[in-house]
């Protein structure tokens, strides 16, 4: 077994570890940087973002509200 296998089954087998560990560094490091209520409006700021995104019912309504507010942008 090469090098390179091992450490693709390491990853495999431990990615969650990985992938918590990862999230935690970048929000340490953010709230060193930019401070911590900076980074929590950051973080609500990113995950309505993604609710919208990711549900087609917020699209239809927020693409509503954009019609009515600025018709003519969205045609």
């Amino acid at each position: 077994m090469s090098e390179k296998e091992k450490i693709k089954n390491y990853i495999k087998a431990h990615k969650g570890v990985i992938i918590g560990m990862s999230i935690g560094f970048f929000i340490g490091a953010l709230i060193l940087c930019i401070g911590f209520f900076r980074t929590l409006f950051l973080g609500i700021c990113v995950g309505i973002g993604a609710i919208f995104g990711t549900n087609n019912k917020f699209k239809k309504k927020l693409m509503e509200i954009f019609d009515r507010i600025l018709p003519n942008i969205f045609k």
